[in-house]
């Protein structure tokens, strides 16, 4: 029996690639090298903010990585600045979410974000009671694809981790979710491809919303 529902924040519950691109290409200016299209950023995201510069300064020329340790806290600062620059919630997503709850499943975010931002930014989009526990990446707790997140909210709502669904949209998420010994959904409308998904062992695989309730009930 599923008790909780996981999701990743950036591209599985919210659209908030340009808000990263918008910070990325910020420092990317800063030092003088060519800002990438906002596209790129869909690549660039999923293994936190830090890895973003790392791989955009890389396609801006960055190859020997010469600039990162300088830009991380400028990423940091000018993502904190405006994090939720152009960020919506996808389709479908929030009435989804209302129904889950209506339905007694605990509802959690598992991010890479840095943890204030990552509060921020969901509550900012889904308001404070739609979500028992948000676990942005903090000292204590190691970025995805380390389960370690996962496993402190199964831990806090005081479920098994085999009674939890883990729903993201990358490689990463899918080897978070397999790893915290979660059942692990693919998404296919955030940042990645359906083929990576796939080569990364989905369990499952949904192209909207809507198709949470039905995956729920079959479980």
């Amino acid at each position: 029996m599923i008790k909780a529902c996981i999701f990743d924040l950036d591209g599985t519950i919210a659209d908030t690639v340009e808000s990263i691109a918008r910070a990325g290409n910020m420092v990317l200016e800063e030092f003088h090298l060519k800002p990438q299209p906002v596209e790129a950023y869909n690549y660039y995201a999923g293994d936190g903010i830090d890895q973003t510069l790392k791989r955009a300064l890389f396609d801006a020329g960055d190859r020997q990585g010469t600039r990162w340790e300088e830009g991380i806290p400028l990423i940091r600062k000018y993502f904190a600045q405006d994090p939720m620059y152009h960020v919506r919630p996808f389709d479908g997503m929030p009435e989804t979410l209302q129904k889950l709850k209506e339905q007694g499943i605990f509802l959690a975010v598992c991010s890479n974000k840095p943890h204030e931002e990552a509060i921020y930014v969901t509550e900012a989009i889904y308001g404070k009671g739609i979500f028992d526990r948000i676990q942005g990446q903090t000292r204590e707790i190691p970025r995805k694809p380390a389960p370690d997140g996962a496993l402190r909210i199964a831990e806090k709502l005081k479920v098994l981790p085999e009674e939890c669904m883990y729903f993201g949209d990358t490689n990463t998420d899918m080897q978070t979710g397999r790893a915290a010994g979660m059942f692990t959904v693919g998404v296919t409308w955030g940042f990645r491809t359906r083929q990576e998904l796939i080569e990364n062992h989905a369990m499952a695989l949904i192209d909207t919303p809507e198709e949470i309730l039905q995956l729920i009930h079959e479980k």
